[in-house]
């Protein structure tokens, strides 16, 4: 099997089988990353589709500076910001499609932590879906977010202070 390095080498020499490869190792985790900031599936899915559109035609500039995971949903966030800032500024027309839900889980709990979870400033959610579901240490997440490992430590201690009162 190979590395992600390796297959974002043979994408930037437009290897078809790599790329799927890579689509299919972190489309889930892109994805998930995408809805944690837009909240809407239908935008979640957009992103993803830009994304690996950025990543195929960006491979070539990878330096291997960060993990290709922390590059990917680097141009994610990106992606997912642009699309509100278009939405917001009425450049596409939003779709009225329904919030996430989790019909896997309690639907009570779902619903709260939900609420919760809206309830936290944006920034303070980026930071706790990247640590706690993307698995991204600290200092993955603060390279990812452009801001000191401090800032995302403080972002998190908050996220669980105002999660624990929405969830009292």
């Amino acid at each position: 099997m190979r590395s992600d390095p390796q297959l974002l080498s043979r994408i930037a020499n437009e290897d078809r089988a790599a790329f799927h490869l890579l689509f299919e190792r972190h489309s889930e985790r892109i994805y998930r990353f995408a809805l944690s900031i837009t909240r809407r599936p239908h935008l979640a899915e957009e992103v993803l589709q830009e994304t690996m559109m950025a990543v195929w035609k960006g491979a070539k500039r990878f330096k291997e500076r960060s993990k290709v995971t922390t590059w990917i949903l680097g141009i994610a966030k990106n992606q997912a910001y642009n699309l509100l800032r278009r939405e917001a500024r009425g450049e596409r027309l939003p779709e009225t499609e329904d919030r996430v839900s989790d019909p896997a889980g309690d639907a009570e709990l779902s619903v709260q932590m939900e609420r919760a979870l809206d309830a936290l400033p944006e920034a303070q959610r980026e930071a706790l879906h990247l640590v706690f579901y993307e698995y991204l240490s600290v200092k993955e997440t603060a390279e990812l977010l452009g801001i000191p490992e401090g800032t995302v430590k403080s972002r998190m201690y908050h996220a669980r202070q105002n999660l624990a009162k929405e969830l009292a």
